[in-house]
């Protein structure tokens, strides 16, 4: 064969391989963004533009190696990670249809009481435009812990368009590494009292009513808690949320607490001189609420400037032997500043419309450092606030590891778990997480029902701090395939839910059980033009071939 000829086959072949590689990147209409991230869990929701039964999220400290696949089959997808390690970043990327998303990577939260915090806030963003990817940009560059978002999500009118194009497109970079926890804002009301605002987040539902529109949640030694003050305000029906429910989740929340710092935020300001001014229904119905149950921090938005109160008491500052509560407006997010029509009053220390940014909070001990930094790099405005905290808790001496002997399986299935522990004399406890309890350094146990148990093991020593561990069972219903055999199919995986946001899954894949083959034709999505064009090019080729023999 003519060399040259040879050449020009070899290149034409490249072609096609090179194009098709460059394929085994997905493209999704959204891009993966975290939610509910906690110490040992994490959301990883994601849009793609066919349905798709075999989509998962693939993951590890360091690698993708462990696996966890959606319960959904339709374009809507969010994938529950469970078992994973405190303070431990993860690195994952998307798994769909033969297709694989960019490796990207989060941190999951420290334990409850870790006596460092750092996060970022602002509101008022949700524009789509240049200011709002700048504060973006900024933020992700601190690297925070999480981000808290007060309010105005998706302007204009908190569309389901709208999230997609004023959210989540300008904060792609940032939402896919760092956890959002939102409040709603009065333009997320406008449309069907923010219905696309609950359609596209995965929040917390810790309250009575089960609902994603108020709740709370810790962060190390921060203990937040959300509050919607659309709702307070009466922009809400009663069958969507009431003052009064929500009154009464906040006392018993802050009551019941153990965590040193409180952090409360809502959109409508309890104090503000700018355009909208202060919120009295806010200020009056949840102020004392605050300074009963010590909150140390109050963020909201709606104002589109920043401003930050003396310590507030009641209607008025707090005297000089009182304790107050700082209040902010951190509306400086991306949309519009505004100009004060007023002066500054004396309960004001700072106020500024010149300059979007965001609030960078750092809580070490008994210090919370907070300062208000530019898209430029500056910082307007920084204050400290300080407490005496109690002795840290005594640190776990010693060790404790558990083993299963059959870590999945079908219902009813049995299981043995061994603990062992390095500390002489221990008393081991078991929690199989179905209620049933067993105590031992050995157990046994039997799972009736399918479902995903995280079995938890305690070691106590007279006079040191507990030790525990954990260990995932996978429990798959009788007649089905068990989690990690060669169907290709998950236990639960259910069809297409006609809800805009499907549920997340309460039992969700196993950590570390990896899929089955996706060979089998069943991913129902449509074939890419990979798949469309390596059949053809593979026939062009051959047909080159063949006339090249016959021109010698």
């Amino acid at each position: 064969m003519d060399r040259t000829k040879s050449l020009s086959l070899a290149a034409l072949a490249a072609l096609f391989v090179g194009g098709f590689a460059s394929g085994d990147a997905l493209a999704l209409p959204r891009d993966p963004y975290l939610q509910k991230v906690g110490p040992d869990t994490a959301t990883v929701a994601f849009r793609l533009s066919s349905n798709c039964s075999t989509a998962q999220v693939r993951y590890g400290v360091g690698n993708t190696s462990q696996a966890a696949r959606s319960s959904d089959s339709a374009k809507i997808h969010a994938v529950v990670l469970t078992g994973l390690t405190p303070a431990t970043t993860y690195t994952y990327s998307v798994d769909a249809c033969g297709e694989t998303t960019p490796a990207k990577t989060f941190s999951t939260a420290p334990v409850p009481g870790t006596r460092r915090v750092h996060f970022a806030t602002v509101g008022d963003f949700g524009t789509g435009g240049s200011d709002q990817k700048k504060v973006a940009a900024a933020m992700l560059a601190n690297k925070p812990e999480l981000f808290i978002a007060l309010g105005d999500n998706a302007y204009a009118s908190g569309t389901e368009t709208e999230f997609q194009t004023n959210l989540f497109t300008p904060m792609a970079a940032l939402l896919s590494q760092v956890p959002m926890f939102a409040t709603p804002g009065n333009h997320e009301y406008v449309t069907n009292e923010a219905q696309p605002y609950l359609d596209n987040l995965y929040l917390p539902t810790n309250n009575a009513e089960g609902s994603e529109r108020y709740y709370s949640f810790d962060w190390g030694f921060v203990h937040f808690v959300s509050i919607d003050s659309n709702c307070a305000v009466g922009l809400a029906s009663a069958s969507r949320c009431t003052l009064a429910a929500q009154k009464a989740f906040v006392e018993k929340d802050l009551a019941a607490t153990t965590q040193p710092w409180k952090i409360v935020f809502f959109h409508h300001p309890s104090w503000s001189s700018g355009e909208h001014g202060s919120q009295l229904t806010m200020r009056r119905q949840f102020g004392p609420l605050f300074e009963k149950y010590g909150v140390d921090l109050v963020l909201t938005g709606h104002d589109h400037d920043y401003e930050r109160s003396k310590p507030m008491l009641g209607d008025a500052e707090a005297g000089k032997n009182e304790q107050g509560i700082p209040y902010l407006v951190v509306g400086g997010g991306g949309a519009t500043l505004r100009t004060f029509s007023t002066s500054r009053p004396s309960w004001s220390v700072i106020r500024d419309n010149e300059a979007h940014g965001f609030l960078d909070v750092d809580v070490v001990e008994g210090t919370l450092t907070a300062k208000l930094v530019k898209t430029d790099g500056g910082t307007l405005d920084t204050f400290t606030l300080s407490k005496t905290l109690a002795a840290p808790p005594e640190q776990p001496q010693g060790t404790l590891n558990v083993a299963v002997d059959s870590a999945s399986g079908t219902a009813p299935h049995a299981a043995s778990f061994t603990a062992t522990v390095s500390q002489a004399n221990a008393t081991v406890t078991w929690d199989f997480g179905d209620g049933a309890t067993a105590e031992g350094p050995q157990a046994q146990h039997v799972f009736a029902q399918a479902g995903t148990y995280t079995v938890t093991a305690t070691a106590t020593v007279q006079g040191a701090a507990p030790l525990t561990a954990t260990t995932v069972v996978t429990v798959a219903a009788s007649g089905t395939t068990a989690p990690g055999t060669d169907s290709g199919e998950a236990p639960g995986t259910t069809p297409a839910d006609p809800d805009p946001r499907p549920e997340v899954p309460t039992t969700p894949t196993t950590p570390g059980v990896t899929p089955g083959d996706d060979s089998n034709g069943g991913g129902g999505c449509a074939a890419g033009p990979s798949a469309a064009l390596i059949p053809a090019a593979a026939a062009l080729i051959a047909g080159l071939v063949r006339r090249r023999r016959r021109d010698r």
